[in-house]
């Protein structure tokens, strides 16, 4: 007898109808089939649909950190093991002057001074090995052949293996820094220098005042006057300090040190008048000739003619022969005698100061109407 197959019977039903009736626990089967497969299809789609997000996503920072590195102040470098530079942003086109064209496929030694090749050896095999290089300060060379100081930060590049292919070079350019370093540096030594002197000279200003004064109140007075006339020179010459900026003033001028030094004799009625031509005094020159001028100045105000309110001083600046000549004439004081007494402090000054630091010469002359000092000294040691 031969047996019938039911699901020989069916298919045929189904392939006529698809929409058959079955039985009961047909139907459930079928159900149960379709909905598997439902949800195959709705995984499929979900699946494909978090691919897409992920990709998208992923596209999204790749395009994100490109701009970041494009528009970065810092010149940001890729380069291979072998030296063989990979990328370059328009920071380092702008800090080296090299376009992409030009840099790409190059070796990084394009960059680095003749003196300074040993270090990418060591900065490769410190790479290789998986360590970071942070703030490391160098000089590197332009396209023009310029040099300048940066700050370099790089970091080993690992494929998708984890395997160390390349490094990443992030550079500043600190050449402003170094710069302003270098300005302190230089503002310090000067400094220490301007202490060391101003010691050296207080210490002399001491022992000859010394050797002048009657009593100790006097010494304390001329030892007091002397050290602000070397207070008023020295500042003079301090260094200009401003918001942005730090300039050293090294030298400033004959005529604005006798102004410098008189201002305190200038009162109303007196005359005191300075003319002539200019010259500039050096920082070397400055202190030693202040000292000699505020003598001058004091003996004037002591038995010249500014110790009289009708005093005239008249302070005439000539050049002749590459020489300054300074020319200080009194009158309408008290009469002055024809020579002055021993030889005191402000001839020992004069001769310290005049025919040694300065190489110049001094003359006085002790007229009725007044004294004549007559002073010459070659425009190139004041300017020293």
């Amino acid at each position: 007898m031969k047996r019938s197959n039911p699901i020989a019977q069916i298919i045929p039903k189904m392939r006529e109808n698809p929409f058959v009736q079955c039985s009961p626990a047909g139907q459930r089967a079928s159900a149960d089939a379709a909905g598997a497969a439902q949800k195959v299809t709705a995984g499929g789609g979900q699946a494909a649909q978090k691919d897409a997000k992920q990709r998208r996503q992923i596209q999204d920072t790749a395009s994100l950190f490109s701009a970041i590195v494009e528009s970065s102040d810092d010149a940001i470098i890729s380069k291979t093991l072998a030296g063989i530079i990979t990328s370059w942003n328009k920071s380092a086109e702008r800090l080296f002057g090299y376009s992409a064209d030009e840099a790409i496929g190059q070796p990084i030694t394009i960059l680095i001074p003749p003196d300074r090749l040993e270090e990418e050896p060591r900065i490769i095999k410190r790479i290789e090995v998986g360590e970071r290089v942070d703030h490391f300060e160098t000089i590197r060379r332009r396209k023009d052949g310029s040099l300048l100081d940066i700050s370099l930060t790089i970091s080993p590049i690992r494929n998708d293996e984890g395997m160390i292919v390349g490094a990443s070079k992030i550079a500043r350019d600190i050449t402003d820094s170094k710069r302003g370093q270098e300005k302190q540096l230089l503002l310090l030594r000067e400094m220490n220098h301007r202490v060391k002197n101003l010691f050296a000279l207080a210490t002399g200003l001491v022992t000859l005042s010394a050797r002048s004064a009657e009593t100790p109140e006097a010494l304390a007075a001329a030892i007091r006057e002397r050290l602000s006339a070397l207070a008023r020179a020295h500042d003079l010459t301090l260094p200009s300090l401003q918001a942005d900026e730090v300039k050293p003033n090294r030298e400033t001028t004959l005529t604005a040190l006798l102004k410098t030094i008189l201002a305190p004799f200038q009162t109303e009625g007196r005359l005191i008048l300075i003319d002539g031509c200019d010259a500039a005094v050096g920082e070397s020159s400055l202190t030693s000739l202040a000292l000699l001028l505020h003598e001058f100045a004091t003996n004037s105000a002591k038995y010249g003619a500014l110790s009289s309110l009708k005093g005239k001083l008249h302070v005439h600046l000539a050049a002749a022969d590459q020489d300054i000549h300074v020319i200080w004439t009194e009158s309408d004081g008290p009469p002055l005698p024809e020579k002055a007494g021993p030889e005191g402090f402000g001839s020992r000054l004069a001769r310290a100061t005049v025919q040694g630091h300065l190489q110049g010469t001094i003359d006085h002359e002790w007229k009725q109407e007044g004294l004549v000092i007559k002073l010459r000294v070659p425009m190139e040691r004041l300017g020293a």
